[in-house]
């Protein structure tokens, strides 16, 4: 019998635009966020293995690369990254639906960036790519609701990350888990 964990799942949202507190705006001159305008598997991969190699993100990392093409040539799915200096810090990955709900997918920075306030303010920039994303992809209903799902495997400050930043909780599920593996930034090597 394999061990077994418990885990508390939290989902928050937004309903408004005016929900959202943005977060101090680090160095300008340090730290940028932009759009990934080429859909790139290898890149997309390397953000999330990246950023979630020590909180045991893993569901992904099975995905091949027509999998990950697949899923980021949906439309109204975005991802944003921040830069400190030119080099890649964290992401933000939106994934809008046709009925104008947008859902905070991934978000996190690799570990040599966390706690030194570039989470917030990606957290602030990316929430609000999320509600003017409909302008981006016509044909698209104006966004109602951004929403998120973290837990008790992310990293020890993401719920309160996303609640400094206006979410409000709506759901708390807890269950039990196969113990997450920590595949390490290079899962078999």
């Amino acid at each position: 019998m394999s061990e077994s964990v418990t885990v508390t799942t939290w989902y928050l949202e937004q309903t408004s635009p005016g929900d959202l507190v943005p977060a101090r705006v680090p160095d300008r001159a340090a730290v940028e966020v932009s759009p990934a305008r080429v859909a790139s598997p290898e890149f997309s991969r390397f953000l999330y293995a990246s950023v979630g190699q020590d909180i045991a993100w893993t569901d992904r990392l099975p995905w091949t690369y027509a999998r990950w093409r697949e899923f980021l040539d949906r439309p109204a799915v975005e991802t944003w990254v921040a830069y400190e200096h030119g080099t890649p810090a964290g992401f933000i990955e939106l994934d809008g639906t046709a009925e104008g709900l947008v859902e905070i997918s991934y978000f996190g920075l690799l570990p040599a960036f966390r706690g030194r306030g570039i989470g917030g303010h990606l957290l602030s920039y990316g929430t609000s790519r999320a509600w003017d994303l409909a302008s981006r992809w016509p044909g698209r209903a104006k966004v109602g609701r951004v929403w998120v799902h973290t837990c008790t495997k992310d990293g020890e400050h993401a719920r309160a990350n996303y609640e400094k930043r206006g979410f409000r909780l709506y759901r708390t599920e807890t269950g039990q888990e196969p113990c997450p593996v920590q595949p390490g930034p290079w899962p078999g090597a």
